[in-house]
């Protein structure tokens, strides 16, 4: 594959990513509502005396407006299939990483 290929393929990516994400931070708002209550959980948690910053016992974080819009099993698989694909991705890398290294053996003896 010529360079200017990947380059180009690598850019269109980030393009597309990068509008995704515009697009689902203007979709929920923006910043301004999460900033302002966090603001109010630092200022009141700084009156009320220090705690954890993660409590495992409250369960997973999701934002306001997934959980709110019923989304939260959307959310769910989509991490899912992400995680799915990483690994996936990872045992490919490691046959193929594999294979190139026996060839490479028998190249040398």
């Amino acid at each position: 594959m010529q360079r200017w290929k990947q380059y180009g393929g690598l850019a269109g990516l980030l393009a597309v990513c990068l509008a995704a994400g515009l697009y689902g931070f203007t979709a929920t708002g923006g910043a301004l509502p999460y900033a302002k209550r966090f603001a109010t959980a630092l200022q009141q948690g700084a009156r009320e005396g220090s705690g954890p910053l993660v409590d495992l016992g409250r369960g997973i974080v999701i934002a306001g407006p997934i959980r709110k819009g019923g989304l939260v099993m959307e959310y769910a698989a989509l991490v899912m299939l992400f995680a799915g694909v990483g690994i996936g991705l990872y045992v490919y890398a490691t046959r193929r990483t594999d294979e190139n290294d026996q060839d490479t053996d028998r190249d040398i003896l």
